[in-house]
């Protein structure tokens, strides 16, 4: 959600000074080169129409999508804070057909609300408790639901609203909670200015064999400020193991602003929108930027956790000293494939194709705005 409208040595574009410290984004020495995702081919679009109506709910801001390989089902995660109904997914389809990778389609087939522990659905916008549901997948080996919440506490333009802590939980496939994952202290929302910023809670998650991660879309207010044209900003990548505990964090280095914004006094809002488990190392990561009077620009990366320094015990990334940020590596400028660029905001894998090749679906939230469109990009890869 925005807030306002090569591999080898795995070397970055930029070295950060930040406080006290040198941010060294250099790669260890001696790692073996991991193949390279590399996207092959276009597979084609579809659209959702503008606020389409289904099962009495207004379907928009899809924020999160993710498939069950074993029944083909999609799940698509709304980022609607009850404006129109209460925190919810939905399941459908995405026509991709393995032997030729044509994309043909899209349809919903299901509604499902999301519940608290209590089984009541969370409250709306501005209340105690209220949800911001931005990123789901699909767990193959218990055949359960993973969500984040990208929390909520005041700040300067919304000084009533409420802290509203970020979690990630389980649920059932009938929206019913299972219980969430430890969060490390470093992620405590507060009404102060520490911890992380409004708008810039969890934005992604990623199921891989091992483990699981999720990443803030931005710096906690310790890790500095938000990118400009002029530098960019480290964000925190949390990893548990399978068992639910916090194994580690790793610092992602946000790209400078693609542009100014127009007037140079506008809004920019930049960051990590959505990771994708490669393995239990690799991930692909998209990194969207909203400028006022420039639009927005988006990026796909391939990011590897090898090398990076554990993160988790440092409170503060502008002082301290240097670490080592993950591996990154451009995939595909999106600005390329369809303009203008939408709020690209989901990414998953869709079902293997004929040729050897994965398929890729990068998904828009529309923000329920008639500006934008809720659109799913497909595309054919290699070296996932």
């Amino acid at each position: 959600m925005r807030s306002w409208r090569k591999f080898g040595a795995f070397a970055v574009a930029f070295v950060a000074a930040t406080g006290a410290g040198v941010v060294d984004l250099q790669p260890a020495t001696g790692a073996a080169a991991p193949r390279e995702v590399r996207i092959t081919r276009f597979l084609g679009e579809q659209r959702l129409p503008h606020r389409m109506q289904f099962e009495g709910t207004t379907v928009g801001g899809l924020s999160g999508i993710d498939r069950d390989p074993r029944t083909g089902t999609w799940y698509f995660i709304s980022d609607d804070r009850w404006r129109y109904n209460p925190a919810r997914f939905y399941t459908g389809r995405l026509d991709i057909d393995p032997r030729t990778g044509a994309f043909t389609g899209v349809r919903l087939t299901g509604a499902t609300t999301l519940r608290r522990s209590d089984g009541t659905p969370y409250p709306g916008y501005g209340q105690p408790e209220s949800a911001d549901p931005e990123t789901i997948r699909f767990d193959g080996q218990s055949r359960r639901l993973l969500w984040a919440h990208e929390g909520d506490r005041p700040d300067e333009g919304s000084p009533s609203i409420p802290v509203s802590g970020l979690f990630v939980r389980w649920v059932d496939e009938g929206g019913r909670d299972l219980g969430e994952l430890p969060l490390p202290g470093n992620l405590t929302l507060t009404g102060e200015d520490r911890g992380p910023r409004r708008n810039f809670g969890f934005e992604g998650l990623a199921i891989a064999p091992r483990s699981v991660a999720a990443v803030v879309e931005g710096p906690r207010h310790e890790d500095g400020k938000p990118p400009t044209v002029r530098r960019g900003a480290p964000t925190r990548i949390t990893v548990w193991d399978r068992g639910g505990q916090v194994r580690a964090q790793y610092a992602y280095q946000i790209d400078p602003l693609p542009a100014a914004p127009i007037p140079p006094t506008g809004h920019s809002d930049s960051g990590v929108s959505e990771i994708l488990a490669i393995d239990d190392h690799r991930y692909l990561a998209l990194e969207r930027s909203w400028i006022e009077g420039v639009n927005y620009k988006v990026k796909l990366y391939e990011i590897d956790l090898r090398g990076a320094t554990n993160i988790l015990s440092r409170n503060s990334l502008a002082t301290g000293g240097p670490y080592r940020s993950v591996g990154k590596r451009l995939v595909l400028d999106l600005g390329t494939v369809r303009q203008p660029v939408q709020n690209l905001e989901s990414l998953a894998w869709g079902p293997r194709l004929a040729t050897g090749e994965c398929s890729v679906v990068i998904g828009s939230d529309d923000n329920f705005d008639s500006r934008e469109v809720t659109q799913f990009l497909a595309f054919a890869a290699r070296g996932c």
